[in-house]
């Protein structure tokens, strides 16, 4: 039994909700880079400890999206993720409240598997109740919460920082999902759809029946491919503008709010035209013209920074810009009632792929003894391999919800 369709008010009142409850996890994630040398500060940590802080994150992520494909399709999708919502915003709390060096770096542990099971969830709700014809423009909605948390919650929450301490971003995020857990209980609908009364075998037989089934890990090789041609430059982008660029470091503030402002409008109307043109059509082309920012930013030597904040606002407009027609091709090619535990396992492989991307691009890069980053046109062209690898598999992937337009 299909899911009530809903009315236009209803859809947008969702997808509006699901977008606020993923800009807490954006920005929960974000906020950490900009407050690393304030963190080292306090609990009197090195580079690599800290390193282990953000690492934290992504792989405990990915360890939760694997545990969660084992139950996740056994339950009610709104119940379960405001219970998922709601321990991400106790552990967000446990961060701003941590008294030392080893409880922040649980909380954040704790925080990632959370907010990574949540993630997926969100997505999981997309697929299930807004149909295909309009799935992409419904994925550039939730896209734009990337937008606003670069634009607005970043900003915000250093100059809470500035004004009170480290832990004030913390504690403000987890004030937003008392705020959208509340939305959240008016506006999101049951969805039961997808629960089957068969008992199964054992926990794992959900698991075995997505990664038996060729689309589904032509789907999720996809998804490490993007991810990876991304996560091996971005991380570094900061370091390489002060230390190659010659970007004063009170000026990062632009990249974030021109690049977040930009993508703000940009998100959507991407969305629009996969929806209208075609979801692979689109990919390809927002694909394809990302190579330019990719070969831009990893190549670039000293360059004034109307130049920079160039070549940053397309890399933010598109490589973060293709994830809008990947993601609604991404959530179409699961088998609707094996969609909850697929997109766990999708979003699995989106943390692991981020992981191994950095920690490769870290291995690529060294420091010269004058400071500057030596190395990062070679992970440039990791990251365009990766890109042109994932340009090619797309036309693989079969979309059970509609034939390929």
């Amino acid at each position: 039994m299909q899911p009530t369709p809903l009315t236009p008010q209803r859809e947008r009142y969702l997808l509006l909700t699901l977008a606020g409850m993923q800009f807490s996890h954006i920005l929960d994630f974000m906020i950490m880079m900009p407050l690393g040398p304030i963190l080292m500060r306090e609990f009197a940590i090195t580079t690599h400890e800290f390193g282990f802080l953000v690492a934290s994150y992504s792989f405990s992520a990915a360890l939760a999206g694997l545990l969660a494909a084992t139950f996740v399709d056994r339950f009610e999708r709104k119940r379960l993720l405001l219970i998922v919502f709601t321990l991400f915003g106790l552990a967000t709390l446990a961060c701003g409240l941590s008294p030392s060096y080893a409880t922040l770096l649980v909380a954040r542990g704790l925080a990632g598997a959370f907010g990574g099971i949540m993630g997926a969830m969100v997505q999981t709700l997309v697929g299930d109740l807004i149909p295909f014809e309009r799935r992409a423009t419904a994925s550039g909605i939730i896209s734009a919460s990337f937008s606003l948390a670069t634009v607005a919650g970043v900003p915000l929450s250093l100059w809470l920082t500035d004004y009170f301490q480290w832990r004030a971003p913390f504690i403000l995020i987890a004030c937003t999902t008392v705020l959208f857990i509340i939305v959240a209980l008016r506006h999101l609908p049951e969805v039961r759809h997808h629960i089957s009364q068969d008992k199964r075998a054992h926990p794992f037989s959900a698991m075995f029946a997505v990664l038996a089934d060729a689309n589904h890990l032509r789907a999720l090789l996809f998804t490490m491919l993007i991810l990876f041609s991304g996560f091996t430059v971005i991380p570094y982008i900061t370091v390489y503008a002060v230390a190659n660029v010659g970007i004063l470091q009170q000026d990062i503030f632009y990249i974030y709010l021109i690049g977040g402002a930009v993508t703000l409008i940009t998100s959507r109307q991407i969305g629009r035209w996969a929806d209208a043109r075609g979801k692979v059509k689109i990919y390809r082309i927002m694909a394809v013209s990302a190579t330019l920012p990719l070969l831009a930013v990893t190549h670039i030597g000293t360059a004034p920074l109307w130049l920079w904040l160039v070549c940053t606002t397309a890399f933010f407009i598109l490589v973060s810009g293709r994830m809008i027609p990947a993601m609604a091709i991404i959530t179409s090619a699961a088998q609707p009632k094996l969609r909850g535990t697929f997109m766990s396992l999708n979003a699995a492989m989106q943390q692991l792929a981020s992981g191994l991307a950095a920690t490769l691009a870290g291995f690529i890069t060294t420091q010269s003894a004058t400071g500057q980053i030596v190395g990062y046109d070679r992970v440039g062209y990791v990251a365009i391999f990766a890109n042109i690898l994932a340009i090619a598999f797309v036309s693989r992937i079969v979309m059970h919800d509609q034939q390929v337009k």
